[in-house]
């Protein structure tokens, strides 16, 4: 293939660019291999990198996501950002529905024009699965993971594992604790792994706000749509955001980048039919790769 690969520079879940999570959408990317994709998103140090093909139609495409570390199987905020940008170069209408295939699960995105390089999208991520408990007895170990005590915990929630294509361990906090949270265990993954999740979410559930990093401690997300839903799969459970009513998640309060998460989870208690994760998106630039990694 050519040398020459267009990408996309883009801010999700914020209608103003240079905040909201960035994000580099490279719509054209057939040829590509998984390597070249994963040296590509290195050297572009966004926090994930979206790769598409199409494939199954003309509003049809196959995705592949990268974040610094590793391919992921499934995300939030990429696939709302590519969504967007594929309605600004190849929409025709106000609003459009884009078919997205990732590993792990096909989606459903509906992208609609509000203005000069700004979009709205929300993004259908299915029916949650609720994984697993952790026992009451692993509250202290686990609020430790990320500088905490238990007395730091939502008293009245308990952590779950919940998933929509990623397997996140929901940790409810209080209010007050959020802004201490750390990473404090570099084996955080391990200690994941013994609980079914590949990933943790902290959430003020009573605020509507939350907060996630690589599992190294090292980089903090701006904000996360596979994160997000699975909150939202979580509120809906317990009975804190209403059936199929919106809801707005804040995340990147303590990066700088503030952004909005619009949530919706339709379903009662294990019996969630859908969960949806919307926002804002504004195109911001473009670029080019002459060269391509070898």
């Amino acid at each position: 293939m050519t040398a020459l690969v267009g990408f996309h520079h883009v801010d999700v879940f914020t209608p103003c660019p240079y905040s909201g999570n960035s994000l580099a959408v490279f719509p054209d990317a057939a040829g590509l291999t998984g390597f070249q994709m994963e040296r590509i998103t290195k050297e572009l140090r966004h926090f994930e990198s979206i790769f598409l093909e199409q494939e199954g139609g003309e509003r049809a495409y196959r995705a592949r996501v990268f974040d610094l570390i590793e391919e992921l199987d499934f995300a939030g905020h990429p696939v709302i950002g590519a969504a967007c940008v594929l309605h600004d170069l190849r929409g025709v209408g106000q609003t459009e529905r884009w078919t997205i295939h990732l590993k792990a699960r096909t989606v459903t995105v509906e992208t609609r024009r509000r203005g000069p390089r700004v979009y709205a999208a929300v993004l259908d991520q299915g029916a949650p699965e609720f994984l697993s408990t952790p026992a009451h007895e692993m509250a202290n170990e686990i609020a430790s993971w990320f500088s905490l005590s238990v007395d730091d915990l939502d008293p009245e929630l308990v952590p779950e594992v919940v998933s929509t294509g990623l397997r996140y361990l929901v940790l409810p906090v209080r209010s007050e604790a959020l802004a201490r949270a750390r990473i404090a265990r570099r084996d955080l993954e391990v200690e994941l792994a013994k609980l079914g999740a590949q990933f943790a979410y902290l959430l003020d559930a009573r605020t509507l706000e939350g907060r996630h990093w690589n599992n190294d401690g090292l980089v903090e997300d701006v904000a996360t749509g596979s994160g997000a839903g699975c909150a939202a799969a979580y509120l809906r459970r317990y009975g804190l955001i209403a059936d199929g009513e919106a809801a707005t998640l804040r995340q990147g309060r303590f990066t700088g980048r503030p952004s909005e998460i619009i949530l919706k989870a339709h379903g009662t208690g294990t019996e969630i039919r859908s969960v949806e994760v919307g926002g804002d998106v504004a195109l911001v630039g473009e670029g080019r790769l002459d060269v391509l990694p070898e």
